[in-house]
């Protein structure tokens, strides 16, 4: 189901268009994005209409993306979920009477995409010559020279 015939919803021979599918995104929307993939979104919700130029859209969409972590670069699962609702001209500029649900879908699930996203615990297997990785804590206990700096304009 990648278009939803919204035919017989605007000449009101239904009421409503009553959606529940799992969805897989073609790896066309996210090869420029850190998603590996993105198979198997459940959506489940409906489409009413409103008023004559008015169709409403409210839906549950949720899955899990594969995503590389951003320290060990290893694949991960990151699940998501969110919620779709409001009028379908605030998500589809040219709606006429059929609705590409991939790309209402891909609209909404890229802002959930994290920018860095990470599993990794024990960051001591990550170093190398004259480097390691440190836990925010650790940065914030090791010395820092400036501390003493910020002490001395905070006196003053």
């Amino acid at each position: 189901m990648d278009k939803i015939d919204l035919t017989l919803l605007h000449t009101n021979s239904i009421d409503k268009i009553v959606i529940d599918e799992i969805v897989n995104i073609p790896q066309d929307y996210y090869k420029e994005t850190d998603v590996k993939k993105l198979d198997n979104v459940k959506v489940v919700g409906e489409i009413t209409r409103q008023t004559d130029d008015i169709d409403y859209v409210d839906l549950d969409v949720s899955g899990v993306m594969i995503l590389q972590d951003s320290i060990s670069l290893e694949d991960i699962e990151y699940p998501f979920s969110l919620k779709i609702e409001g009028d379908l001209k605030e998500f589809i500029t040219n709606l006429e009477n059929s609705l590409d649900i991939i790309e209402l879908l891909w609209e909404n699930i890229v802002l959930e995409i994290p920018l860095k996203y990470t599993k990794v615990e024990d960051l001591s297997k990550f170093h190398g010559d004259g480097w390691k990785l440190v836990s925010e804590e650790e940065a914030t206990t090791s010395h820092n020279p400036f501390n003493e700096l910020l002490k001395n304009i905070e006196e003053e």
